[in-house]
């Protein structure tokens, strides 16, 4: 089959927006603001992180369009890095890309995937597993097929998705269903949590807002203009920023915050108030149309990474082969495909195979994102291309970005050597520092 050099603008500005927030709101916003309301005890102080954690992610997204616009590519910011530290420093990340943060992300969403799942059709004992391989493989084939209709079939899961939250909104503010019982909130920062505990908070709204950067992988496949990746990612965030709060809003207009904070399952349990065992019945769904739409999008812009690597990497050729007739990288598709398998083989060995691929991917997560957002200040100093975009009130927009990345990347290690898991990563790191070498010296001789 023809191979085409480089990929072609074939993604519509509405399909990446539906890839971005696809990716950005999975699983995460059903949990996440039980546990910000019972860390903050102050409704106040609880929509203060979630804005504040609006603004930091939109502060990144700005740093990332300067780079997509000025150096647009399919491998997004394993390019970024290459430019700014190299091909050593970008196979790393690359290596971390495809064998711990993409594909343990895609592992961990399809347990989510198939806890779900297993209540709506159970698949016998091991129901969860049976689940969490075959949406990996299906949606790897379905990838493969395209990017039409991957996007096509990401669009549709993500207005599903958005649908569930609209539910949960309308659930909160009583404009369907049976009416609500009055609940007691008190008044707006009557309280004032402490600093460390506010910093807490924030690691779980930005862990909620993960995920923004993958837009930088469609840029150069991506319709219009070097700008209209800018206007993408903003409206992205701007959606998001507004989904967000409208959910928490809803939670505490419904349940009122002590109940929230006390609830292991506050959407399904306003549901449940609103529209009666069927309401949380359907939260279940939603919750795997969710996890279903980031597994989507996350494969979207991994396979990109490994695509970037073949074209720099003879060793690894194969994953550099672009399909044109497809717009996809079939090999990287593949190749992703296996070890996203074979993580979740792994975390079926571990005691709760979601909580394992949080603590394997994070910490290397957010380390290479603090690298990106330093690579910003690297590349204005070296390369002096024209910037279609420039990210406003530099530099102290991306320094601001930076230091939430190195407080998240610190949180995260201690976070998972509290755990025991952070050795892991490093030995999957370490692994990819041998893979260098050997491809290194191959080249040599």
């Amino acid at each position: 089959m023809a191979k085409s050099v480089s990929p072609q603008q074939l993604l519509s500005p509405i399909g990446a927006v539906a890839i971005i927030v696809g990716i950005v709101i999975g699983a995460g916003i059903f949990k996440t603001p039980s546990m910000v309301a019972g860390i903050t005890g102050d409704v106040g102080w609880a929509l203060t992180i979630w804005v504040a954690g609006a603004l930091i992610s939109l502060m990144g997204a700005l740093c990332y369009a300067e780079l997509a616009t000025t150096f647009p590519h399919a491998g997004g910011d394993y390019h970024f890095l290459t430019r700014a530290y190299g091909k050593n420093v970008s196979f790393l990340y690359g290596w971390a890309k495809a064998m711990v943060i993409n594909t343990g992300s895609i592992a961990l969403l399809a347990f989510v995937f198939g806890d779900y799942m297993t209540k709506v059709l159970p698949l016998g004992a091991n129901s969860t597993i049976y689940w969490a391989a075959l949406i990996v493989i299906a949606l790897t084939l379905i990838n493969i097929i395209g990017i039409h209709t991957s996007s096509n079939i990401q669009t549709l899961l993500t207005i599903f998705e958005v649908l569930g939250l609209v539910a949960i909104i309308i659930a909160g503010f009583g404009i369907f269903g049976t009416p609500l019982p009055a609940v007691d909130n008190p008044s707006l920062f009557s309280s004032n949590p402490q600093l460390g505990m506010l910093g807490l908070g924030m690691v779980f709204v930005l862990l909620t807002f993960g995920g923004w950067n993958e837009s930088a992988y469609i840029s150069a496949e991506l319709k219009g203009t070097s700008k209209t990746i800018v206007t993408v990612i903003v409206a992205s965030l701007a959606v998001i920023t507004v989904i967000y709060l409208l959910v928490n809003l809803a939670l505490i207009n419904g349940l009122g915050l002590k109940a929230l904070a006390s609830s292991k399952a506050a959407p399904a349990d306003l549901l449940g108030l609103a529209f009666g065992p069927i309401g949380e019945k359907l939260l279940g769904l939603f919750v795997a149309i969710a996890a279903l739409t980031s597994i989507n999008a996350t494969m979207i812009v991994g396979a990109r990474t490994n695509y970037a690597m073949g074209e720099d990497w003879q060793g690894l050729s194969k994953m550099g082969q672009w399909e044109s007739s497809r717009g996809s990288p079939s090999v990287a598709y593949l190749v992703q495909g296996i070890i996203s398998l074979a993580l979740v083989g792994f975390g079926a060995l571990q005691s709760d195979g979601f909580e394992a691929m949080v603590e394997f991917t994070a910490p290397v997560f957010w380390i290479f994102l603090f690298l990106v957002g330093l690579g910003l200040f690297i590349l204005r100093f070296k390369d002096h291309s024209v910037r279609p975009f420039k990210v406003p009130l530099y530099p102290i927009t991306p320094l601001i970005f930076c230091a939430s990345c190195g407080y998240l990347a610190y949180s995260s290690i201690m976070y998972a050597h509290s755990k025991g898991a952070v050795e892991i990563s490093m030995y999957v790191m370490l692994a990819g520092l041998v893979a260098l070498i050997f491809l290194r010296l191959k080249k040599s001789s």
